[in-house]
């Protein structure tokens, strides 16, 4: 066999370097470099549970025989190693490639891979797999001591590579994905390493399913994110659809316009941030969002203009009812001209808004000159209502006296002392507008008072229903006193449903006889 490239290079910068077979290099995950997995005993080898001979055998080194380019020579298909093939391995340090050199092992991975190979008598190294062995490599000048190292070494690194395929699987794209694959794939298809290659094939056999699995979970993720990018343009749309549907004369524009703004930023940060979708419904959706705004703002134009119009048309017709109220704001005729001021107002509130500065302005033209008519009348009723303030103290005492009479024991006697006072209450005359209500409903309380007396009196008389209502008193207290009967078995009973059915009929009857008597 051949001396191949590494070990050219090896030879370069030391004597000790094995001839090996052909075989693939191992391409990294990304464009990263792997690592592979970090040391798990970097002190004692002796405290890692792995023998003292072995962990001597990599610790200490010594200079061996530099290799000799030539064949390598191939094992009989049936040979198996005897025990005096596995002979200990003369402790000398091969040389290592700097990648691998930098990297702290983990000796009791290392132990563990060289389980999987060994060194026949003519320096060849082999790897033991499922299909038997096979020769990767040879020292022609002779074993060193750490002879599997760099195999080994080898070996940690394409499971390092694997190991870090897994950890980064979710988060890589599919391209990485499959070029990762492809690269382990070729790696694992014939190394020149030594380890358990048969376990990592098929870690990497569960990985190519892992990958196959997330690749399509990944696809149906886009295609989520998809659908609810469209749900979400879709849901802009529609809110701006139903802004530019809206009734114009109930529609608040300035607040709709900025709302549409806010939906047109939405898109913007959707387009930009959301995961994309097809062209053809996005170019669908923005049309209809286009034609939403586009409406809005043929509505809000025609609408103005309209307003113009009814603007200029109320400002017309409430100038002339500024007109007719100023002209009536001289009348002495208080009673028709109240009315008729009262049916302008009425007219003003149906004549509709000019613009808010002119309506404003209109509003105070036309006010003043109603004002002007109520302040007329107003003074005119203060002086009238100075000639009546004499009546008002005459009825104040008449007052006095009607309410003396109060609370009524007799009625006869009532009514008698009231007549004379309510006909000097009608010889007393006006009394000014502000007290009339007052003193008025302070009389008619009086009179209330004297005839309820006096209806009281004629109930109480009255032979017939006296004895109706003795009649009833006399029934509502013989079932009073059943029900106490009852409501006394109930308790006894202990039955609680009976009891509030006794004490419910029992409070009933009681106010009923409380009413009659």
């Amino acid at each position: 066999m051949n001396v191949d490239a590494d070990a050219r290079d090896e030879q370069a910068t030391s004597a000790e370097s094995p001839v090996e077979s052909p075989a693939a290099p191992v391409a990294p995950v990304t464009d990263e470099s792997a690592s592979p997995v970090p040391p798990t005993a970097d002190a004692d080898p002796t405290e890692a549970g792995q023998p003292a001979d072995a962990t001597e055998a990599l610790a200490e080194s010594s200079a061996a025989p530099a290799p000799a380019d030539g064949p390598v020579q191939q094992p009989e298909a049936d040979a198996s190693p005897s025990p005096a093939q596995l002979r200990p391995l003369r402790r000398t340090t091969p040389a290592i490639p700097a990648h691998l050199a930098e990297q702290p092992l983990d000796i009791a991975a290392v132990v563990r891979a060289s389980q999987f190979g060994r060194v026949g008598d003519d320096g060849t190294v082999y790897v033991r797999e499922k299909g038997g062995e096979r020769a990767i490599g040879q020292y022609p000048e002779g074993v060193p001591a750490d002879a599997l190292e760099l195999y080994v070494r080898r070996y940690l690194d394409i499971a390092a590579q694997v190991e870090l395929f897994s950890a980064r699987l979710m988060n890589i794209s599919e391209r990485e994905i499959d070029q990762t694959l492809a690269s382990l794939t070729e790696a694992l298809q014939a190394p020149k390493a030594v380890g358990d290659l048969d376990s990592l094939r098929d870690r990497l056999e569960q990985l190519r399913q892992a990958a196959e699995d997330h690749k399509v979970a990944e696809r149906q993720r886009r295609e989520q994110a998809k659908a609810e990018a469209l749900a979400v343009r879709a849901s802009i749309v529609e809110r701006a659809e139903a802004i530019a549907a809206k009734d114009p004369a109930k529609t608040q524009w300035k607040q709709s316009g900025e709302a549409l703004r806010a939906l047109l930023d939405e898109w913007k940060q959707a387009q930009r941030s959301g995961p994309r979708i097809p062209k053809g419904e996005e170019d669908a959706l923005w049309k209809r969002f286009a034609a939403a705004r586009t409406a809005f703002d043929r509505h809000r134009r025609q609408y103005f203009s309209e307003l113009d119009k009814a603007q200029a048309a109320a400002k017309a017709l409430k100038e002339k009812l500024i007109a007719r109220a100023e002209e009536l704001s001289t009348s002495t005729e208080w009673r028709e001209t109240s009315a008729k001021m009262r049916e302008l107002m009425d007219e003003w509130k149906r004549a509709g808004r000019a613009s808010r500065r002119e309506d404003d302005a209109l509003w105070a033209r036309f006010r003043a000159a109603q004002q002007a008519f109520f302040d007329n009348r107003n003074s005119t009723n203060r002086a009238i209502d100075a000639e009546y303030a004499e009546n008002l103290a005459v009825k104040e005492e008449l007052l006095a006296h009607a309410e003396a009479l109060l609370p009524i024991t007799d009625p006869d006697a009532a009514r008698a002392a009231l007549r004379p006072i309510q006909d000097a209450w009608e010889e007393a005359g006006r009394v000014p507008r502000e007290h009339k209500a007052r003193i008025e409903d302070r009389m008619r309380a009086v009179e209330r008072a004297v005839a309820e007396a006096e209806n009281a009196r004629w109930r109480d008389t009255d032979p017939e229903k006296k004895a109706r209502r003795a009649g009833l008193v006399g029934q509502l207290e013989e079932a009073i006193e059943a029900l106490e009967a009852e409501l006394a078995h109930a308790r006894a009973a202990g039955d609680s449903k009976a009891v509030a059915q006794a004490e419910e009929a029992l409070a009933a009857r009681r106010s009923w006889l409380d009413q009659i008597r």
